[in-house]
């Protein structure tokens, strides 16, 4: 009789092989290339609802905008937000169907919840501003400028992996449990 709750019918079942599912985001990509023309990410989708958020409560100042103006009054037609949307719907499906649906905040003992929290929205701010200043994400530059083999995409990714350890250093003592 297995005891181990992880593996028992109420438990969460495994994840996915990660062999497998980067083989089909890998299909996702070469579909999205070869029937759009155009590569996967998501702060596009993310800008798209910022600007009809703005849309809807300026419409006069939004389509004035040199940055969101160039959308027009339907920023929302756009492939990448269905695909932003569809990721969060499929995440969720998944989960669902693996009994991973928890609300929770992933935290160190030695991190307070509310701390963390700011740590975490500090740093999303932080990431979609630099993604729209640079016009596309880290999933953008890896996948569809991976895919593409582009000297600045893969000098970026080596850039970021190279800061996300140096970075870790400063906040390790938070997950010190």
């Amino acid at each position: 009789m297995n005891t181990n709750p992880d593996t028992s019918k109420s438990g969460p079942r495994p994840y996915a092989n990660p062999y497998l599912a980067g083989v089909l985001l890998g299909l996702v990509l070469l579909g999205s290339f070869v029937i759009l023309g155009a590569g996967l990410g998501a702060s596009g989708g993310i800008a798209r609802i910022g600007a009809s958020t703005s849309l809807c409560l300026s419409p006069a100042h939004t389509l004035g905008s040199e940055y969101f103006g160039k959308w027009g009054t339907q920023p929302m037609n756009y492939y990448l937000v269905f695909m932003l949307a569809g990721t969060f719907v499929g995440a969720l499906f998944s989960a669902l169907l693996a009994n991973r649906v928890r609300i929770q905040v992933e935290r160190g003992a030695a991190s307070p919840v509310m701390l963390r929290l700011g740590y975490a929205l500090v740093g999303g701010l932080i990431a979609g501003f630099a993604s729209r200043l640079a016009q596309g994400c880290t999933s953008g530059q890896a996948l569809s400028g991976g895919a593409l083999l582009l000297t600045g995409s893969m000098v970026f990714m080596l850039c970021l992996f190279a800061s996300g350890y140096a970075t870790a250093w400063f906040v390790r003592r938070q997950w010190h449990d």
